[in-house]
């Protein structure tokens, strides 16, 4: 069998201008088909992988400012429970305080009430006392006892010459009253220290029903009475102003 090398090359010839078209007009095609779709593919997956880190991005970003969020309304709660603890403590604390001011102050009433009633009923006992002291002495006064006081009035009288004879001036004459007649001896007793002292002064000796037991001496413008009455009510003075004094004490007055 003979070779036609004419048509071998005519096939070669043939077989190589059908892989160059098919690579012209088919494979370049469809590998630049290819590459395009790669391409798009790579360019989509980079978008979506961007899509995912912005995805991403935002989840964390979103999840901070809802923890931020929560931390801050955390912290406005706790701020603000904290507020109403210290207003609630404050207003207990006024309200306790409040009460033991007025609790103070009622028990500081209810003493100074309950002193005060103690001192007046004391008073009142002190005052009993002395009337019925004063009417005793009143009942029981003699001419004796004020011959007595009238002894002791003339000592008092030299005690208190100075400011007798200032307060007596110009008078000539001394007034003493009693309530009963005097004794001659108690009346000579007076003469003599009246004369010892006032010289100038004669005596003029009368009574008087209505003066308490005891003896007043009217000398000018100056008076010395030494009574019964006289002495209850300083008696009464002392009593008094004990009370008082003791009353101050126990309310804490200086």
């Amino acid at each position: 069998m003979s070779i036609d090398w004419i048509t071998v090359a005519a096939q070669i010839a043939n077989f190589l201008v059908l892989v160059w078209l098919l690579k012209r007009f088919l494979y370049r095609p469809i590998l630049d088909g290819i590459d395009a779709r790669e391409a798009e593919i790579t360019e989509r997956m980079t978008a979506a992988t961007r899509a995912k880190d912005e995805a991403v991005a935002a989840e964390a970003a979103y999840q901070a400012k809802r923890a931020a969020l929560a931390s801050e309304q955390a912290q406005i709660a706790e701020a603000a429970r904290h507020k109403a603890q210290q207003e609630r403590d404050a207003l207990l604390a006024e309200a306790h305080d409040r009460i033991d001011r007025e609790r103070a102050a009622w028990q500081a009433h209810q003493d100074a009430e309950a002193q005060l009633f103690a001192t007046k009923l004391q008073r009142a006992g002190g005052h009993a006392l002395l009337e019925m002291t004063r009417k005793a002495v009143r009942d029981l006064a003699e001419t004796s006892l004020e011959a007595q006081m009238a002894a002791h009035m003339g000592t008092k009288l030299a005690a208190m010459k100075d400011d007798l004879t200032h307060a007596a001036g110009e008078a000539h004459e001394a007034i003493i009253t009693s309530h009963m007649s005097l004794p001659e001896a108690a009346q000579d007793a007076f003469r003599t220290e009246l004369a010892q002292n006032f010289p100038q002064v004669a005596p003029r000796f009368e009574t008087d029903l209505a003066q308490a037991p005891g003896v007043a001496v009217q000398l000018g413008g100056a008076q010395v009475v030494w009574t019964v009455d006289s002495y209850i009510e300083g008696l009464g003075a002392a009593l008094n102003e004990h009370l008082s004094r003791s009353h101050d004490t126990r309310l804490g007055v200086a």
